[in-house]
């Protein structure tokens, strides 16, 4: 017997609008950085609105790779609240990293953003997106931040 092959489907995308970021400066780790998340859309199999609360909690290490927690909520257009906790991490070439912190455009191909988002809700019709574990590709814009979750089958 083998065990099963893994695959990805892509299943929606989180647009994430961000407000301006919070520096609490060097921790002896790296620089802690809060960016507020003040809205946005789902769009997909699910779609919604991202709620104008929650934020990325980010420490950027001394060699500018970044780790990031994401904790906010979007709700289904039939009304279900989901809470979102999406972990990972960006990282590329340095000069490309300052330019995204400066809020200037960089290819996103050029920058590596991936994520593990974990949902809850207890609305039975999107039970499943606690039943399954999801992976997703991103993209920082000055603005927003742009999340395509692959389902894990």
């Amino acid at each position: 017997m083998t065990t099963p092959t893994l695959e990805t489907r892509y299943v929606f995308t989180i647009t994430a609008r961000i407000g301006d970021v919070v520096t609490a400066g060097e921790t002896g780790i790296g620089v802690r950085r809060i960016i507020p998340i003040i809205g946005g859309e789902v769009t997909g199999a699910v779609t919604g609105k991202v709620l104008p609360f929650g934020a990325d909690f980010q420490t950027i290490r001394p060699n500018e790779l970044i780790d990031l927690e994401a904790k906010y909520a979007f709700e289904t257009d039939d009304g279900a609240t989901v809470y979102v906790e999406n972990k990972g991490m960006r990282f590329g070439p340095v000069e490309l990293l300052h330019k995204l912190k400066r809020g200037e455009p960089v290819d996103p191909k050029l920058i590596y953003f991936r994520t593990v988002p974990k949902f809850e809700t207890g609305h039975e019709t999107y039970r499943w997106l606690m039943e399954h574990i999801f992976v997703a590709s991103a993209a920082r814009h000055a603005d927003r931040v742009v999340i395509d979750v692959h389902q894990v089958m």
